[in-house]
């Protein structure tokens, strides 16, 4: 018989439609999946013999999905700071990535930024590089949940010769860990810039031979625009919807500059949209138009981007940045309310991944992705509401303990699966090795 483990915890945060904030409830974990959330004084009757874990004042909430980072990156944190998007491509992360990116780099960077995922309440990584038997060895070793990528390209890397090599290396590992529960799989075009029609025609017949989500940059900054413009006549979501791209498969990243005509398209498409504030505030790319797109009815989700252009894979900045930025340029303070903002970074974000039946909320039956966040400490009382509490108070510094497919990985703030001061040193070769080479 599977094991069974009750957390017990002054606020639970289910994050299913209607279901605001319980209280003194408990959460009953057997094997994998979620089997009960009933009253703490049924639980203790109902479950005598399973294991109690009484985490006091604090919050439980669904494990948080990162729509979209380059999970490797972590390496190449604080690398190139204030500087334009293609500036920071062309002059710095392209050709450090071309001398230095390998199986074994993208290892320790992916094992790096699970760890501090896990830190920070994210349980699912959706991931997009190069080398995706690294990540996703990465991932099943911190136990982490990850989307690992086809990432293509259209031009050579230390990775691959050209389109067809990215695929063929893409579908090579995908079978290879298809089976894995811990691993969805996605088929990523880096972006309308660096993919031509021919490339994306063929991962998108990737996408529906497999079953795959798509993930894309697009629309990230005007100078895309424009070139698309003067390269193909239209701007680039036209581009793509010509292809057949935009649909419920397409998980469209950063899309900060869209007229009303793209808004209701994707709208109507159901493409869905991952808002990553701080990124594009960083390299002054914009901000995302989420009221109208919350107006229309788009499926907006949340990530980080990578560690080298944010700088932090911090979910709870992200979805505070979320929360506040929607009011500030718009003058609408009842825009991309508390419970909208946790909802970008849950359920909303799991129906964006094709895993709505499994994740992103606390049901019995879903699959054990549980975040406990202590409201104990003084920079968090007093309580009055704790859905609010975390989107405007909370850090991820407040995260206690995780499980991950009913797996305890984060106890009391320390990682049970991965050896930190060995990730550490390890990284920290790397590093000394990049800056003596450069």
């Amino acid at each position: 018989m599977s094991h069974t483990t009750v957390l017990k915890a002054r606020w639970i945060l289910p994050m299913t439609p209607g279901c605001q904030v319980l209280e003194q409830h408990a959460l009953v974990i057997q094997g994998e999946r979620i089997a009960a959330v009933l009253p703490q004084a049924q639980a203790a009757i109902a479950y005598p013999d399973a294991e109690q874990v009484d985490l006091g004042q604090h919050v439980l909430i669904p494990g948080l999905i990162n729509a979209h980072t380059h999970s490797a990156m972590s390496l190449l944190r604080g690398v190139a700071d204030d500087r334009a998007l293609m500036d920071w491509l062309q002059n710095h992360i392209w050709p450090l990535e071309k001398q230095w990116v390998s199986d074994d780099w993208v290892y320790q960077g992916s094992l790096l930024s699970a760890a501090e995922a896990l830190r920070g309440g994210v349980t699912y990584l959706n991931d997009m590089y190069f080398f995706p038997k690294a990540m996703a060895r990465a991932a099943l070793d911190s136990g982490i949940r990850a989307g690992v990528s086809i990432n293509v390209i259209d031009f050579p890397t230390g990775y691959g010769s050209g389109p067809d090599d990215y695929i063929a290396k893409g579908l090579e590992a995908y079978e290879q860990y298809k089976g894995e529960a811990l691993l969805d799989w996605t088929s990523a075009p880096h972006a309308p810039y660096t993919v031509s029609d021919e490339t994306f025609v063929k991962l998108r017949q990737l996408s529906e031979q497999h079953g795959l989500q798509m993930h894309c940059h697009i629309h990230e900054t005007q100078d895309e625009i424009e070139g698309s413009l003067k390269q193909y006549g239209v701007r680039p979501l036209e581009r793509l919807h010509k292809l057949g791209l935009l649909n419920e498969r397409m998980i469209a990243v950063h899309m900060v500059h869209l007229d009303e005509a793209e808004i209701e398209l994707i709208a109507r498409q159901g493409t869905h949209l991952v808002h990553n504030p701080s990124s594009n505030l960083k390299l002054a790319s914009g901000v995302a138009p989420v009221k109208a797109l919350e107006a229309a009815g788009v499926n907006t989700v949340l990530g980080t981007d990578g560690a080298a252009s944010n700088n932090r894979q911090d979910m709870f900045a992200e979805i505070r940045a979320a929360a506040l930025l929607a009011k500030g340029i718009t003058g609408d303070p009842l825009t991309v309310s508390a419970r909208t903002a946790l909802e970008m970074a849950t359920i909303r974000a799991a129906k964006a991944m094709g895993r709505e039946a499994d994740l992103g909320s606390l049901e019995v039956g879903k699959l054990a992705d549980v975040v406990a966040v202590s409201l104990d400490a003084l920079e968090c009382r007093p309580v009055y509401h704790a859905d609010a509490q975390l989107v405007y108070v909370a850090g991820r510094e407040h995260v206690s303990d995780v499980w991950v497919n009913g797996r305890r990985v984060l106890q009391q703030r320390q990682l049970t699966t991965i050896d930190v001061p060995a990730l550490l040193d390890r990284s920290e070769a790397i590093v000394t090795q990049m800056k003596a080479g450069r």
